[in-house]
């Protein structure tokens, strides 16, 4: 018999994933990949060419595991085939990964096994952030120019006190590369000091956050357990209004967070769970493993760091569409 949160809890199709060979980490992932629901939508649409299950295909086992964490079941949703499906694409069982990594190293794998290519660059274009960078020779005032993309949005974080905003701001800051550093100049025809920059063409719908808390120092690897403040919502155009290229055209600059990935422990030796915040009733949830409980925001903010080990690690925003006629709603 289910007690009356079970029962809600059930009504809303929140379901857990055990932990099997040291899963943590993927299970925080499709947590957060079942809260971005634009995922299964086009995966729904795709059909593989040759019609059979194949066991090394992520994109096919990817798309059973989401539709089955969309049940109403009380038990954890079956997921090791996908586990044991990333083992063959080299992600292995009985080992500690990051949850970057792996989220990348999903998306890749999504490009190269789908044959329909339209809705594989579709699954890629929800999180690309299209960018133009500037390389300025400071010795003959040269500019090159190049365009670019990433998947997720890498933010270097200060060994003290750091905001989403202030982190932001840096990663677009104009940066002098000198030393070892120091770029080929082709107008000088040697390496030269030079001054670079990053411009924004373009924005996602789902916008990766990458808070880099390792630190490789002295042959190893160290967390960085400091305070990264982050809000529900946000606008590009508020926090950055000098990032932005003279081509980028979109409207819709305003964010909101949908799902938190937390890194609990040390570097060599961690866990990964997850805050999800639900596409239905809008309330947060966290997901540790097989384990999920409705919570709140004020919980999502204990990960911002600074006096524990459970630290926000990857962050989730999903861009607001004026034409929708909504505005994004906030939990409790």
């Amino acid at each position: 018999m289910f007690s009356l949160f079970t029962t809600r809890h059930l009504h809303f199709g929140m379901r857990g994933l055990t932990n099997y060979h040291l899963s943590c980490c993927v299970n925080t992932l499709l947590q957060t990949l079942s809260a971005t629901w634009e995922i299964l939508d086009l995966l729904e649409k795709w059909e593989a060419a040759r019609g059979r299950r194949d066991s090394r295909n992520v994109p096919q086992e990817l798309k059973r595991v989401l539709s089955a964490m969309r049940g109403d079941l009380p038990q954890p949703a079956p997921h090791r085939d996908f586990l044991h499906c990333l083992d063959r694409n080299c992600i292995r069982l009985g080992m500690q990964h990051d949850a970057d990594e792996v989220f990348l190293s999903i998306l890749n794998l999504m490009q190269q096994q789908m044959d329909d290519r339209a809705l594989a660059l579709e699954i890629q274009n929800l999180y690309k952030i299209s960018v133009e960078t500037h390389l300025q020779c400071l010795e003959c005032s040269s500019i090159q120019t190049r365009s670019s993309y990433m998947l997720s949005l890498p933010l270097h974080i200060k060994e003290d006190t750091n905001s989403l905003e202030s982190c932001m701001t840096s990663f677009f800051e104009h940066q002098e590369l000198r030393g070892i550093n120091r770029c080929f100049c082709a107008q000088c025809g040697m390496k030269r000091t030079s001054k670079q920059g990053v411009k924004l063409l373009s924005l996602p719908r789902i916008l990766c956050v990458h808070l880099k808390r390792f630190r490789n120092m002295h042959s190893s690897t160290l967390k960085l357990d400091c305070r990264v403040t982050f809000p529900e919502t946000f606008d590009f155009l508020e926090i950055l209004q000098d990032a932005f290229s003279t081509g980028f055209e979109q409207k819709d600059t305003k964010y909101t967070l949908y799902a938190v990935i937390v890194h609990s422990g040390y570097a060599a030796c961690g866990h990964y769970t997850a805050y999800v915040r639900h596409r239905v009733n809008k309330h947060w949830y966290y997901a540790d493993d097989s384990h999920v409980q409705q919570t709140s925001w004020e919980e999502v903010k204990t990960t911002y760091g600074g006096h524990c080990r459970e630290t926000a690690y990857m962050l989730m925003y999903r861009r607001d569409f004026k034409e929708e006629g909504r505005q994004p709603e906030f939990s409790g």
